[in-house]
């Protein structure tokens, strides 16, 4: 690791903390290091997962990972976003993913359930805020009984996740999926009261957290992965990303994840959201990302960041942050 050391960290001193237990809410977890969620497609046509992925996360918790996100998992099969997703819809999905929970637990380590919609991208059927058209497909628009409907089907997953031994939630709010669709206004064309201003907009994603929190009590971490930028011309923005973090902050959410990209992303767009210091240029999204944590701190945020970049991340001095 020295041999990466950024050559502006003047001490190794701040090491440590990537070392030491840190507390997410209520859950306390080994280390500061994150795997955040990844994608698979270890899943049967049920969403039950297969032998692959419990060895895999087996597999990152014997390496002392503190906290592991697992992939993405559908709240119901309607909002399935690939072939092979798992799932978490089914008290069927159950049985499989408390063999993982199990298998990351057996190494010390804690994991996350980070559950999803895919929206206007589901492969089942694309439906999401606003009929919308995406150059070769077109959704349309759920109606308001639809739209309570997902929420409390977040909601039972929730309940699903915690009763195949998950340590906690993490929604997703990123890469242009159903909660990120509601949140941008490119997205979302609405003029009710899940449209139109941020306030509303932001509404969907306050229902679903308020949802699982009062089935889920107070102890257990919700976390949020959200973007930071949708890094497309007139959609969602890191203004408003620092707005509705500071809202989710104050809410309770536990942790806040900063990622990037949605709906109508072009690669242009994405430079704007690189930090002009030097020292954190190998950090993910970390020019947005300071201006978040301004309006978020001293609640735990974490960034996708290379070794190089870690290292300068230390010498940031924020020790409340989570790196992936």
């Amino acid at each position: 690791m020295r041999k990466i050391l950024n050559p502006t960290v003047n001490s190794l001193e701040p090491m440590h903390t990537l070392f030491q237990a840190f507390k997410i809410g209520s859950m306390e977890i080994k280390n500061r290091f994150m795997r955040s969620a990844t994608t698979s497609a270890w899943a049967d046509e049920q969403g039950v997962i297969r032998p692959e992925i419990v060895n895999l996360y087996e597999h990152l918790s014997s390496g002392d990972v503190g906290l592991i996100v697992k992939g993405h998992l559908y709240v119901t099969e309607k909002g399935k976003a690939h072939v092979g997703m798992a799932g978490i819809s089914s008290d069927m999905q159950i049985p499989k993913l408390k063999e993982l929970t199990d298998a990351v637990h057996r190494h010390g380590g804690k994991i996350l359930a980070q559950i999803n919609h895919a929206g206007y991208h589901s492969i089942v059927e694309r439906a999401g805020p606003s009929d919308y058209f995406g150059g070769e497909w077109k959704a349309r628009a759920m109606s308001a009984s639809e739209i309570w409907d997902v929420i409390e089907e977040f909601g039972q997953a929730a309940m699903r996740a915690i009763e195949a031994g998950f340590d906690g939630i993490q929604l997703h709010g990123a890469h242009g999926y159903l909660i990120s669709q509601f949140l941008s206004k490119r997205a979302n064309s609405r003029a009710d009261e899940w449209g139109g201003m941020l306030e509303n907009r932001m509404r969907f994603l306050k229902e679903i957290y308020h949802g699982i929190r009062c089935s889920l009590g107070g102890d257990v971490p919700i976390a949020l992965k959200m973007n930071c930028d949708d890094f497309s011309l007139d959609g969602y923005t890191v203004d408003e990303a620092t707005v509705v973090a500071r809202d989710m902050a104050a809410l309770g959410i536990d942790l806040i994840e900063v990622s990037g990209g949605g709906i109508g992303q072009e690669e242009v767009y994405r430079e704007r959201a690189r930090s002009l210091d030097p020292d954190l240029c190998e950090a993910s999204f970390a020019g947005h990302a300071v201006k978040i944590r301004s309006a978020t701190k001293p609640k735990p945020l974490a960034l996708h960041c290379s070794p190089k970049g870690l290292f300068a991340g230390l010498s940031w001095n924020h020790p409340e942050l989570v790196w992936t």
